[in-house]
C-alpha cells in the first residue's frame, strides 16, 4: 500500500494495526514477536522507543469477533485468517440425549446423523451471521474485508474434509479406547464435542447474500497443504507423530480442561500409537480445502 501511494508521488498514510483475539489470548507474546522494522536490530524494547520505529501502529483488542470490538466506522481493513470455523459453542442440542441432534459416541460432526451435522451448520451461519453484523457497523464505507477459514467441497456436511480426517478417525478412536479401558466413562466422552464447522461455499454465500451489507468480489474454495510436515514420508513413527501434534495443536487446550492433563497425555500417545499403521493413507487423504472470501462494504 505505502509503494502504491509513493508511487503516484504521495506520501504514504500512517497505519494502525488492531490484533484481536479471545481475552485468555496472550497479548504480552504477541506484541514481543511483531517484526522490528527493517535495518534495525535492537531489542524489542529499544526498538518502540526509538522514534520512526516501524511504519505501523499496534494494539492489541480482547474480545469475541462474533460481536463488536471496534467503534462506528472506524475500520478500513478487516483480515480474519483461520478461526471462522471455530464455533462460539458447540450447539446445546448436540449435547442433549433428549434430542435428536445428541452426538452419542462422536466427539465430532464428521460422519454424524444428518440432525448433529445441521445442528453445526445453523450455528456456523448464525455466528457468521453475528460476524458479518458487528463488522457491518464497524467498517467504513468502502472498507474490505478479506476471509480465510477451513471449507469442503462436498455438499453433505457430514463430509467435513480434512477436519474429518483429523478429528472423525484415529483421534475418535483413540477416545474410544480410553472408554473401553475403562480410564473414563462414554458420558463423559459424550459431552465432548469440537466447536469446529468446515462450510461449504453454499452455507458461506447464503449468509453473505441474506446479511446485505457485503458485496462479494470473491469466494472460492482451493485446496491448501497436509498439516503433516515431515522430512520422510516413509517413516511412520514420523508421519503418525505429526498426526498427533497436528490434533494436539488445534484442541489440545479443549481436551486437557475436560479430562485433565494426565488423561489428555494417554489420547494423544493413543492417536499416535493408531495413526502409525496408517501413516501412508495419512499423508494421501489429510488435506485440507479453505474458503477465501473478499468482500466490500458499501
Amino acid at each position: 500500500m505505502s509503494k502504491r501511494f509513493e508511487s503516484s508521488g504521495l506520501e504514504p498514510p500512517e497505519f494502525s494495526a488492531f490484533f484481536a483475539d479471545l481475552p485468555s489470548n496472550d497479548f504480552n507474546t504477541l506484541f514481543q514477536l511483531l517484526p522490528p522494522p527493517a535495518n534495525y536490530g535492537g531489542s524489542m524494547e529499544e526498538c518502540l522507543a526509538a522514534s520512526g520505529h516501524r511504519n505501523y501502529f499496534a494494539a492489541g483488542v480482547p474480545g469475541s469477533f462474533y460481536r463488536r470490538l471496534f467503534p462506528a466506522r472506524s475500520i478500513d481493513v478487516f483480515h480474519s485468517a483461520f478461526s471462522l470455523h471455530w464455533l462460539s459453542q458447540v450447539p446445546e442440542c448436540v449435547l442433549d440425549k433428549r434430542s435428536a441432534a445428541y452426538n452419542k459416541g462422536r466427539v465430532f460432526i464428521h460422519d454424524a446423523s444428518e440432525s448433529t451435522t445441521n445442528a453445526y451448520r445453523k450455528q456456523f451461519q448464525a455466528d457468521l451471521a453475528g460476524f458479518l453484523s458487528a463488522r457491518s457497523q464497524e467498517m467504513k464505507s468502502g472498507g474490505s474485508m478479506f476471509l480465510v477459514c477451513l471449507g469442503r467441497t462436498s455438499a453433505d456436511p457430514t463430509d467435513q474434509g480434512g477436519a474429518g480426517h483429523l478429528f472423525g478417525t484415529h483421534f475418535q478412536d483413540a477416545w474410544d479406547d480410553l472408554v473401553q479401558e475403562g480410564l473414563i466413562t462414554s458420558e463423559k466422552r459424550d459431552s465432548f464435542n469440537i466447536p469446529v464447522y468446515a462450510p461449504s461455499l453454499q452455507d458461506f454465500r447464503e449468509v453473505v447474500e441474506a446479511d446485505g451489507s457485503f458485496a462479494i468480489d470473491k469466494l472460492e474454495v482451493f485446496k491448501g497443504g497436509s498439516p503433516l510436515v515431515v522430512n520422510h514420508p516413509d517413516n511412520a513413527a514420523e508421519v503418525s507423530r505429526a498426526m498427533a501434534n497436528s490434533c494436539r495443536s488445534v484442541v489440545g487446550v479443549l481436551v486437557d480442561a475436560h479430562i485433565g492433563d494426565g488423561l489428555s497425555e494417554e489420547l494423544f500417545s493413543r492417536v499416535e500409537h493408531r495413526a502409525k499403521s496408517h501413516a501412508k493413507e495419512l499423508l494421501e487423504k489429510l488435506q485440507f480445502f479453505h474458503i477465501v472470501a473478499s468482500l466490500s462494504f458499501a
